[in-house]
């Protein structure tokens, strides 16, 4: 039973031999000896020192930014996975996570594609003010929103909206560069045909390799426009998919959109262990999230108090990790959507929100720990940092 489970992860046929050449002909290692923190710290630093060298305009509202390592060495990553970029607005510290979306068979630089959104801090900030050279840091990739051999099978189903086709590139760059044995029927929806963000190699890459299928849903089409229109319902992903019982899903995209296509999941009677989503950051609008109390409206203030004496100001509808930047206090993060759980923070007096899907621990709820990148004031606070 182990030798065929075995034998179903990929490559394991090929490490099997690189074990015997390598038990046939060792390579003495005694020199490394003690370096085992050094070669840990090179594939997973604490921070990258990266440098701009390249801006792509993808569509009118998209553009891809590509990162350099100022060190000489950007440690690998995986498809799907993330990096979070800091920056400094108007004397603000703050970062987004952006998921990487170059191939990870080279690690020459990492790529990502920002889309302006309405209102946007940081995406405003990358899309305007950046140039070519500027220094930033950031986070290792983190993110376990890629695809596991063992566990995920070869048989895959992308659902994307909008900028969430991020983390899908990367996979699909991957895929065809290596010529990968996986089916990939990428299902990608847009509002109008000018926004689908890298439409034109997406086609050039599913021509060259019968594994990929493409299909694009338009919600609003013009008149050209011959493909699937609309949203992307249960009878839609039937109709494309044909047989899901195989298959594993992974759904990226805005809060309204996965949110939509979980449910018309759930009608196709897909299992949730066969569904993996990746969340960008918090609601749009926390105060329509189940479980908000009618009685707090989103620009109540309170107020939030330090350990160390220090009080500040706080919007209801507003992540506490925010409010804290805003005055100059800044936590440790990486994904700012309440998974990676570096921000854990001792709440010792008052109540929070936390929307669905946060990742407490049984014990952050024992012990009264908080993740204030997705936690919301609902009165007056303590908490410790």
């Amino acid at each position: 039973m182990k030798k065929e489970i075995n034998e179903q992860i990929e490559g394991y046929a090929e490490i099997k031999k690189e074990i015997g050449v390598l038990k046939k002909y060792p390579v003495d290692r005694s020199a490394e000896r003690g370096q085992v923190e050094e070669i840990i710290n090179r594939l997973h630093p604490k921070t990258l020192n990266l440098r701009l060298s390249e801006v792509r305009q993808e569509t009118l509202s998209t553009t891809s930014l590509r990162f350099v390592s100022k060190d000489g060495y950007l440690p690998p990553f995986q498809a799907g996975q993330y990096i979070n970029i800091f920056v400094e607005i108007n004397g603000i510290r703050t970062s987004r996570p952006y998921s990487i979306s170059s191939q990870p068979n080279q690690t020459g630089y990492y790529d990502i594609t920002v889309r302006r959104v309405p209102d946007g801090f940081v995406s405003t900030y990358l899309l305007d003010d950046v140039k070519i050279g500027d220094s930033f840091q950031s986070t290792s990739p983190s993110g376990q929103f890629h695809h596991n051999p063992l566990f995920h099978g070869d048989n895959l189903v992308f659902i994307a909206g909008g900028s969430g086709i991020t983390p899908f590139m990367s996979m699909i760059r991957e895929l065809t560069d290596k010529d990968i044995n996986r089916q990939v029927h990428l299902i990608y929806g847009s509002r109008i045909e000018d926004d689908i963000v890298f439409k034109e190699e997406l086609e050039q890459r599913s021509k060259g390799h019968q594994n990929l299928t493409i299909s694009t849903v338009i919600s609003e089409p013009s008149k050209r426009y011959s493909g699937a229109t609309g949203f992307i319902t249960a009878d839609l992903i039937k109709e494309l998919v044909k047989d899901t019982s195989d298959k594993m899903f992974y759904v990226c995209g805005p809060e309204v959109m996965y949110t939509f296509v979980l449910a018309e999941l759930a009608k196709v009677k897909i299992p949730k262990r066969r569904i993996r989503v990746e969340v960008f950051g918090p609601p749009s609008d926390v105060t329509k999230q189940p479980a908000w109390p009618e009685s707090v409206k989103k620009d109540t203030i309170f107020q939030i108090s330090l350990k160390n004496g220090l009080t500040l100001k706080a919007k209801a509808g507003e992540p506490l990790m925010n409010s804290l930047e805003r005055f100059k206090i800044t936590l440790t993060t990486s994904c700012r959507s309440g998974e990676c759980s570096l921000c854990r923070t001792k709440l010792l007096s008052g109540k929070v929100f936390h929307p669905n899907g946060v990742k407490l621990r049984k014990s952050d709820r024992v012990f009264g720990y908080i993740h204030p990148c997705m936690a919301y004031p609902l009165e007056d606070i303590e908490i410790l940092i």
